[in-house]
């Protein structure tokens, strides 16, 4: 795959989507997790969503299990803990691998567009997130300890630019 727009995940309910709904959008992906200390992020990156929804932004979220086993419930549970605790309005896709032979082809190119400190491409965390201009770059990596308010301004100035 050599465009964002060019991958196909199924959301938490099964249905496959293809990022191509996004296309012109500012995009924020994350891996997230609802047992993590990183789980009250879900406030933040809700928050961003309500903010500049309207003005093309979308947070794509994509549960993980693969960090102590934060993320144990089906898709189904997830969504309702998504929606129920954080009443998030962005889309949640099925859980996902991020690392390793099983990772999703989305975040294999995600994690090669922009590798991590010292050109580290795996995740080292849940709640890592990749800021996606409207062409489709994949223009800053976020490490899972910085806060989704941060990131405003940098959402911000992407959605500002001509």
């Amino acid at each position: 795959m050599s465009a964002i727009y060019d991958f196909v995940a199924s959301d938490a309910e099964g249905v496959p989507r293809t990022l191509r709904e996004w296309q012109g959008q500012v995009l924020l992906i994350v891996n997230v997790a609802s047992r993590c200390g990183f789980t009250p992020q879900y406030a933040g990156l809700e928050s961003l969503q309500r903010r500049f929804a309207g003005r093309g932004f979308s947070v794509l979220a994509f549960p993980c299990n693969q960090f102590g086993g934060q993320e144990p419930g089906s898709d189904a549970d997830i969504l309702r803990f998504c929606r129920e605790r954080y009443e998030a309005s962005f889309p949640v896709f099925g859980r996902i691998a991020v690392n390793g032979d099983g990772a999703s082809p989305l975040y294999a190119w995600l994690k090669a567009q922009q590798p991590g400190v010292l050109g580290t491409t795996a995740i080292k965390w849940n709640f890592t997130k990749f800021l996606v201009d409207r062409s489709g770059r994949v223009l800053r990596r976020y490490a899972p300890q910085t806060d989704p308010e941060s990131i405003a301004a940098d959402i911000l100035s992407l959605l500002d630019a001509p």
